[in-house]
C-alpha cells in the first residue's frame, strides 16, 4: 500500500504553509512584536497559539470529519451544513478574502515605486489587479499542478526573501528592543493570544483542508487512515514553518523600537527593510509580500472553484476559477481600506462559530457524537458572535449592552467561548437522555460524506 515518501510529505507541508500565509500574516507579527517590546517572546507564544495552533487543528478536524467542512458542519444541521459551508466559501473567498490580496499587492507591492502623481490615480491598482488575478487564474487553473508549482517553487522563495531579512537584522540589529506598550504591559500572553485569533487562519483552514487532502490523493493515497496521517503530517509541517516565521518578524519588529512607532506593521517591515537594505529594501519587501499573497489567492480560487463547481449543476471548475478570478479582480478595484471595513463585521459573526465547530469535533467520540452537543455549543456561540458581529458593524442593540459587557472575557474578544462551554454541556445532558438520535446522526453524516 502506497505511502507518502519524506519528500512528497515537506512538498505538501510547504504548499499549506504558503496556502495560509497570506500578507496579512506578514504584518501582524511586526506590529505585536513593536508593541509588546521586552514581553514580545511572551506574546509571541499567544500568539502561535492560535496563529498556529488553531490551523493546525482546523486542517486536522477537517481531515478526521470526512475531508471536507459541509460533512463536518453537517454534525450540526443539514442546513447549517449548507448555509455555513456556502457563508465560509464566500467570504474567505471572492467577496473578501481573495481580493484582499489583490489589493495588499497593489498596496506594499506596486504603489511605493510609483510617482506622487499616479498614486492618486485608480489606473495602477485596475493593472495591477489585472495581471494578478490572471496570474493566478493561470497557476489555478490545473490543480494537479498546485502542489509543484507551490510546494517547490512559490514557497522556497518567499522563505528565502524572509530569511534574508531576518538574519541581516540578526547580524546588524536595528535598535533595541523598547518598552511594551497598551495590554502588552500587563497582559503579554492573552493580547498575543486574540492578536493570533484575528488573522482568521483558522477560518481559512476549513477551507484548506480539502485542497490538502486532494493534494495528497492526487498522489496515489487512498487509504483513509493514511491519508488522515498524511494530511497531519503536511499540517505539522506547514505549522512549524508559521512558527519560525512569525518569530522571526516578532523579533524584527521588537527591534524596530528606534525607527519611531507606526501605524500598521506594513509601515513596520517597509521601515525596517530600508534601514536594513537601503533602496533595495522596499523591492525585497514588494516581492515577499507579492509571493504571500500570490499563493494565498492560488489555493483560495482552486479550493472555491471545486467546492461551487461540485455545487452548481453546468459548472465546471475551469469555469468557476475565470469567475472566481473576474470577480474578485473588480471587487479588489474598491480598495483595501474599504474591503477590510466591510469584511471584519461579518468575520467577527462567523469566525468563533468555525472555532468552536472545530473544537467541539475533535471530543466526538468522548460525547458519543451527540449532535445535540454541537447545536448546543453553535447557538450558545452564535448569539453572542452575531451581536459582536453588529456592534463592530456600529449596530449596537442598547438593551443588552449590559449584559454583554458582564460577560467573563467579552472585553477580551472571546465573550463566546463561556457560553459555547456550556451550550455544549447542556446538549451532552440532553443527548444522553435520547440517545437513539445518535443513530440517526450517523445516517446523515453518511449522506452528507457523499456529496
Amino acid at each position: 500500500m502506497r505511502e507518502l515518501s519524506t519528500r512528497e510529505i515537506i512538498t505538501v507541508g510547504l504548499m499549506l504553509f504558503a496556502l495560509f500565509f497570506g500578507a496579512g500574516n506578514m504584518i501582524f507579527p511586526p506590529a505585536l512584536g513593536q508593541a509588546a517590546g521586552e514581553n514580545v517572546w511572551i506574546a509571541m507564544l499567544g500568539f502561535i497559539v492560535t496563529g498556529v495552533g488553531l490551523p493546525l487543528l482546523g486542517v486536522i478536524a477537517v481531515g478526521l470529519g470526512g475531508g471536507n467542512l459541509q460533512t463536518l458542519a453537517g454534525r450540526v444541521h443539514p442546513v447549517f451544513a449548507t448555509v455555513f459551508t456556502f457563508i465560509v466559501y464566500l467570504s474567505i473567498g471572492p467577496f473578501m478574502a481573495i481580493p484582499r490580496t489583490g489589493t495588499v499587492t497593489y498596496e506594499m507591492g506596486v504603489l511605493p515605486f510609483l510617482s506622487e502623481t499616479m498614486k492618486d490615480s485608480s489606473l495602477p491598482l485596475f493593472v495591477t489587479t489585472i495581471v494578478y488575478f490572471a496570474l493566478t487564474f493561470w497557476l489555478a487553473l490545473n490543480p494537479s499542478k498546485l502542489v509543484d508549482r507551490i510546494g517547490k517553487v512559490l514557497t522556497p522563495a518567499l522563505l528565502v526573501i524572509i530569511g534574508v531579512m531576518f538574519f541581516t537584522s540578526l547580524a546588524q540589529p536595528i535598535g533595541e528592543v523598547g518598552p511594551p506598550t497598551g495590554d502588552y504591559q500587563h497582559a503579554a500572553f492573552f493580547k498575543g493570544f486574540v492578536e493570533g485569533y484575528l488573522t482568521l487562519d483558522a477560518l481559512a483552514a476549513m477551507v484548506f483542508g480539502i485542497v490538502v487532502t486532494a493534494a495528497v490523493r492526487e498522489k496515489g493515497i487512498t487509504n483513509p487512515r493514511k491519508l488522515t496521517w498524511s494530511t497531519i503530517k503536511a499540517a505539522v509541517i506547514a505549522a512549524i514553518g508559521l512558527g519560525l516565521v512569525y518569530l522571526a518578524l516578532g523579533y524584527m519588529g521588537a527591534t524596530s523600537h528606534s525607527l519611531g512607532q507606526s501605524a500598521n506593521g506594513g509601515q513596520i517591515l517597509t521601515g525596517a527593510v530600508l534601514h536594513l537594505f537601503g533602496p533595495l529594501g522596499t523591492l525585497l519587501l514588494g516581492g515577499a509580500v507579492t509571493l504571500a499573497c500570490l499563493t494565498t489567492s492560488v489555493g483560495l480560487v482552486t479550493a472555491c472553484s471545486r467546492f461551487f463547481s461540485e455545487r452548481i449543476p453546468g459548472a465546471s471548475y475551469k469555469m468557476m476559477a475565470v469567475i472566481l478570478s473576474v470577480f474578485s479582480a473588480a471587487v479588489a478595484n474598491v480598495g483595501l481600506t474599504q474591503l477590510i471595513a466591510i469584511s471584519v463585521p461579518v468575520l467577527m459573526a462567523i469566525y468563533p462559530l468555525a472555532i468552536v465547530l472545530m473544537l467541539v469535533s475533535f471530543f466526538h467520540q468522548w460525547f458519543k457524537g451527540y449532535s445535540a452537543v454541537y447545536r448546543g455549543a453553535i447557538i450558545a456561540t452564535a448569539v453572542i458572535s452575531l451581536l459582536d458581529g453588529l456592534a463592530t458593524a456600529g449596530i449596537k442593540i442598547a438593551a443588552l449592552a449590559p449584559i454583554l459587557d458582564h460577560l467573563p472575557l467579552h472585553k477580551e474578544g472571546i465573550g463566546w467561548l463561556l457560553p459555547a462551554i456550556a451550550g455544549a454541556l447542556l446538549g451532552f445532558l440532553w443527548g444522553s437522555l435520547r440517545p437513539e438520535r445518535k443513530a440517526k446522526q450517523e445516517v446523515l453524516e453518511q449522506k452528507l460524506g457523499k456529496v
